[in-house]
Order: C-alpha cells, then sequence, then structure tokens
C-alpha cells in the first residue's frame, strides 16, 4: 500500500470480515513504520512529529498528544521505569468508535503503541480495557502473541535495542476509570477515584513513575502519521478540522454505526448521509453530539462542523464524536432521566456533590417522569446543574452529567412543565 490512505483509522476493517491477522496486516504494510523507525530514528523527533500533526485526543478530553508527551521527562531526567497506559475503557453512554478498532484491525493499535512507547522512552505498557469487551480481549491478547513471536516486542526489537512489553489488562466495569487518574489506581489495585492533579500522570503515574495515558482512537494515528508525515495528516481534515475521526450515530436512524470521516465533518452530512437519515416516521428533536456527557444541539443547528471548536462555539463539546439522536417519539424527560440514572450509578463516591447530588438529581427526574413532581423542583434541578457544574467537583464525572440536564431543561422546559401539570407523561 504505497499510497497514503484517507480513512488510515479504517483501511483494514470491512464488515462482516475477520479481523486481520498478524501476516495480513504486515501484506497491508503493517508494522512498516515500526520496521523503519526503532533504532534509527530519535524518539525526540516522533514526538515532534505527532505534535506538528495537531492530532488531540479522541477519549474526549481533546488535550494535544504531542504536547502531553512532551511534558513527561526525558529518560536522562528522570531515569527509571517509565510507563506507557492505554485508555480502553469505553463506557460512554453512545460510544462504541474504539471497540471498532480493538475487534476489527488490534495489530493497528499494536504498531500505535511500540511507537508511542519508543517517543516516550517507555518500556512497558498496559492496555486497560473494559472488562465486558471479550472478543476485543481475546484479539488483542492474540495479536500481541502474534508480535512477540514475530520479534516486534519483547527485548531488543528487530535489533534495534529497545524492549517493550504490553499486558492486557481488563477492568471490573466502572465508568469512572475513564478518567486517567482513577484508571491508574485501579491498575495499581486501589480504588477506582481520581487523583488530585498536579502532579499530572505524565511526572508521576503509574507507582509514582512518569506516565502517559491515551485512549485507543489517539494511539491508532500514530503509525499513519510516523510513515506519512505531519503534513498529510493535517490535510485530511476539512472545515478547520485535522486528520480524520471516527464518528458515530446512534438512536432511530437508518443505518447507526461508525463512520471515519474527515474531521471536521458536519453533524448534519453524519446524520443524513453516513446514517442514512430518520427512520421513517421519526422526526429528529435534538442530538448529544459527543456522547452522554455533552449539552444537546437543537434540530435546527446540525449545520455546525464536528470539531472541538465549533462545538464550543454553540454551547456544547465535541466529546468522543459519537452522536446519539434523539426523536420526535421519545420523551426527553425520560431520556434525560435515564442518563442521569447511569450518572448517579457510576459516581465512585469520592466527593460529595457527585456521590449526594447525583442521585438527588435522578430521584427528581424519576418523580417528574412519574407524574409526581412539583413545579418547584425545576428550579431546584437548575441550581443543581450549577451545584454539580465545572470547578465544584473533584473530576469531569458530574459536570459532564449536568451537560444533558442543563440544555435539556434549556430546548425541553415545555415537556418538563407538561409533566408536572399533567401529572403524567405524554409518550407512555
Amino acid at each position: 500500500m504505497n499510497t497514503a490512505p484517507d480513512r488510515p483509522l479504517t483501511r483494514n476493517i470491512h464488515r462482516g470480515a475477520p479481523h486481520f491477522d498478524i501476516a495480513a496486516y504486515e501484506r497491508a504494510d503493517g508494522y512498516r513504520a515500526v520496521r523503519d523507525t526503532l533504532g534509527k530514528t530519535d524518539p525526540a523527533a516522533i514526538v515532534h512529529m505527532v505534535t506538528e500533526s495537531g492530532l488531540t485526543g479522541c477519549g474526549g478530553g481533546g488535550f494535544p498528544t504531542g504536547l502531553k508527551w512532551q511534558l513527561m521527562p526525558s529518560a536522562a531526567q528522570r531515569p527509571g521505569p517509565r510507563y506507557f497506559v492505554v485508555n480502553a475503557d469505553e463506557m460512554e453512554p453512545g460510544t462504541f468508535k474504539d471497540r471498532l478498532l480493538l475487534e476489527g484491525d488490534p495489530h493497528q493499535m499494536i504498531e500505535g503503541i511500540i511507537l508511542s512507547a519508543y517517543a516516550v522512552e517507555a518500556n512497558m505498557s498496559y492496555i486497560f480495557i473494559r472488562g465486558e469487551y471479550v472478543t476485543a480481549i481475546e484479539r488483542l491478547s492474540t495479536a500481541i502473541a502474534e508480535a512477540t513471536a514475530a520479534g516486534l516486542l519483547g527485548e531488543n526489537i528487530l535489533g534495534s535495542g529497545y524492549n517493550l512489553s504490553i499486558q492486557v489488562h481488563a477492568g471490573a466495569g466502572r465508568y469512572i476509570c475513564g478518567e486517567e487518574t482513577a484508571l491508574l489506581n485501579s491498575l495499581e489495585g486501589h480504588r477506582a477515584i481520581p487523583r488530585a492533579k498536579p502532579p499530572f500522570p505524565q511526572i508521576s503515574g503509574l507507582w509514582g513513575c512518569p506516565t502517559i495515558v491515551n485512549n485507543v482512537e489517539t494511539i491508532c494515528n500514530i503509525p499513519h502519521i510516523v510513515r506519512y508525515g505531519a503534513a498529510w495528516y493535517r490535510s485530511l481534515g476539512i472545515n478547520g478540522g485535522v486528520g480524520t475521526k471516527i464518528y458515530g450515530v446512534s438512536g432511530r436512524v437508518n443505518h447507526p454505526g461508525a463512520f471515519e470521516l474527515p474531521m471536521g465533518t458536519t453533524l448534519h452530512d453524519m446524520i443524513e448521509h453516513h446514517a442514512g437519515g430518520m427512520k421513517t416516521g421519526y422526526e429528529l428533536r435534538a442530538v448529544l453530539p459527543g456522547g452522554a456527557s455533552t449539552a444537546f444541539l437543537p434540530g435546527d443547528q446540525l449545520d455546525v462542523s464536528m470539531t472541538a471548536q465549533a462545538m464550543a462555539a454553540h454551547g456544547t463539546r465535541l466529546g468522543t464524536g459519537t452522536a446519539i439522536v434523539l426523536d420526535d417519539h421519545t420523551c426527553p424527560v425520560g431520556f434525560i432521566a435515564n442518563l442521569q440514572q447511569f450518572f448517579a450509578r457510576e459516581s465512585c463516591g469520592w466527593c460529595a456533590p457527585c456521590r449526594d447530588g447525583l442521585p438527588w438529581v435522578e430521584r427528581i427526574l424519576k418523580s417528574i417522569e412519574a407524574g409526581t413532581g412539583m413545579i418547584d423542583d425545576l428550579d431546584t434541578l437548575a441550581e443543581m446543574t450549577g451545584n454539580l457544574g465545572p470547578g465544584r467537583t473533584f473530576c469531569a464525572l458530574a459536570p459532564g452529567a449536568m451537560a444533558s440536564l442543563q440544555s435539556g431543561l434549556r430546548y425541553f422546559s415545555a415537556e418538563f412543565t407538561r409533566h408536572i401539570e399533567t401529572r403524567a407523561c405524554a409518550w407512555t
């Protein structure tokens, strides 16, 4: 494959086809970047290339990947163990892009780990994966064994003098482990609660050692950036975007799924052209553009590019880039109550606003949905969105939960009021 692909992340993934083994992956030029780089390119040059590419974290935070790597002290500055950790704990409601990559092309991520760990001079990597992803765990374990047998992992990889081991760690199933420091605590065998920052993991992470934590999709971009260059990667985006993104669409659309598209593709294009538009008899009311932790966009604001900057300008976030569609046959109050139930159950309990506030919000919403709510409940919910908002809790779990509620109270105020006044849900 000599021509640079325009859909690099999913180039090997075909619907209904078996996942690639190492022989098939290498026939498609897999591990070419590893063979051309290890022992031949200075690690700092890879960090510089990733920085120049404009790649940002694809797990929801959107932090510049190269800058994160630069914040890690070099091995000369900080001798001792260093770790590269993959965040594969994909538990954000409505998000399923990483599963596509893990199951469909596991060697792509292994190659990305090798290059990333080499760039930050780490010799041990852990893949922290959602325990329910049984198929992905099996395929990753097979891919690691195949790569080790081929001399691409282990001691003195390809005669380069570089050593790297990868271990798959299945999590016990807590949403909070998507937060990188809670993930590290869990990986160490402790309770999965977030840590105070600073220090950041790049300085003091796993077992107090310098650690990089990156999302699956982020890492899968690295082999292609290393092979084809930063300028090529930047050129793939449109409407101010950089590179490509695996966007997802779920809800009552004709073709729900995940689609690799140029970063900057509009939300309207995602839903209408790639997801096939709404099913017959249903109309789109609003969309959570980046998973359950993002604010609603109403149906008349879909001509917006799916970039972090454009989403922020419209009062929401890109998040994971996986859109959840709310249709006109679904009760928005029940929809939001269901999301709040999830977040309340998944609170780690470490800080009081989240531990006590989210169950309170859940109870109020459930009572409104059941026909026992009071009009004053709306003022209480509005107040809670501020009390659980950014800067009021230890991590971003509760503020993320409040995004759908706060925007829902604004866009669906009539529905909330009707529930309370009629003592019933019109959608039941």
